[in-house]
């Protein structure tokens, strides 16, 4: 006789029950194999199962992290719709994300937005469907730092960040600059924030 199983508890006497981790996202689109081949390249991802209806890719130990349904005929969503405004994926230090750069550069893939929020280094891109993909690392290591410099900083003025021209940083990298000099986000006057948004996707 197998052993009594005691009937599960209730939200409340449980507590708190929050996911383990993000799992995937998931794409539908018309262009099919652009939207594989761009995960492909842009995430370093592999194919993990493929057929003419959905594809499976990971970059890691995950049996999937994007998912791509073809659906023929979709409308294209207008950029001031309600939804997701982006996804991001971190990378492990500033020298992997540079890297990363200079990879995506020479496949004709550039960002469209590169900036310091502060508490991230952000390169945005987007992909063939305009969905918008922040490839970022973060700039401190606990939250307790991020809370730290949020109280000192001018993040109530502005809340966005500084933009940057990856060159330019590339070339400090190279030049033997100190990480920490490189990650501090500029003050600039909240006037000309303005100059630091991403404009619309062309048409």
């Amino acid at each position: 006789m197998g052993a009594t199983r005691e009937v599960p508890l209730t939200a409340k006497q449980r507590g708190k029950t929050a996911p383990a981790k993000l799992a995937h996202i998931v794409y539908k689109t018309s262009r099919y194999e652009k939207m594989i081949e761009w995960y492909q390249v842009v995430l370093e991802a592999e194919i993990m199962s493929a057929s003419d209806l959905v594809t499976f890719l990971t970059y890691d130990d995950e049996h999937h992290r994007i998912a791509i349904a073809n659906m023929p005929g979709l409308a294209a969503r207008p950029f001031q719709s309600a939804g997701v405004e982006h996804c991001a994926f971190t990378y492990a230090c500033l020298e992997d994300l540079l890297a990363t750069y200079e990879r995506l550069k020479l496949q004709d893939i550039t960002p469209y937005w590169t900036i310091n929020h502060g508490p991230t280094l952000s390169f945005y891109y987007r992909d063939p469907d305009n969905n918008q993909i922040e490839l970022q690392i973060d700039i401190f290591e606990s939250n307790e730092k991020i809370n730290a410099w949020l109280a000192q900083s001018d993040f109530t003025s502005n809340p966005i960040g500084v933009t940057f021209e990856p060159e330019a940083l590339i070339a400090r990298y190279r030049a033997g600059e100190t990480t920490d000099s490189l990650l501090a986000r500029p003050v600039i006057d909240p006037a000309e924030l303005v100059n630091h948004l991403p404009r619309p996707p062309s048409a």
